[in-house]
């Protein structure tokens, strides 16, 4: 569905562009979530279970650049995966208010059940492009990600730099 504002060309090729980008990342994130759902996580859940698996230990402040997440949102993620015993915090003897976060072994295991279906229906559903259309996307929505950076419209920039 087209843009209805009446504003600058511009303007209107700029909203319809986004309502596209919009509506298919919305389309494939529906569509990951009711598999994730039946494994009892989250999409947030998920970012931070693989985050750990890929890059190793970390505390919340760097999962959260990582994830783009507010530093609340990681923590309520967080206390909700160590409930499950999926994830361990240990705070640091050097500096106590550094609190590093791990996979348990449990959660070892199960991200590494789990992340294997993930990767597959991703996948799929971007198999409606071709190897170099996806290369495209990718390099498109890199430069796109940067350039909002760079204008510092992001709000966790925003409140970061604050």
């Amino acid at each position: 569905m087209p843009t209805r504002y009446k504003g600058s060309p511009e303007e209107i090729r700029a909203l319809n562009c986004y309502i596209k980008l919009t509506r298919a990342s919305e389309t494939l994130a529906a569509a990951l979530r009711a598999p994730l759902a039946r494994e009892g996580l989250t999409t947030g859940q998920l970012g931070v279970l693989e985050a750990l698996l890929h890059l190793g230990p970390m505390n919340e402040r760097e999962l959260g650049r990582k994830l783009l997440r507010s530093g609340g949102n990681i923590t309520v993620v967080v206390d909700n995966l160590e409930r499950r015993g999926l994830v361990g915090r240990e705070r640091s003897r050097e500096d106590r208010r550094c609190v590093t976060v791990a996979l348990t072994p449990e959660g070892l295991r199960f991200i590494r059940g789990v992340f294997p279906g993930h990767a597959a229906r991703i996948t799929a559903v971007l198999s409606a492009l071709s190897p170099e259309e996806q290369r495209e996307l990718g390099r498109l929505c890199r430069k796109l990600g940067r350039g909002a950076e760079a204008e510092d419209v992001l709000p966790h920039r925003a409140m970061a730099s604050g």
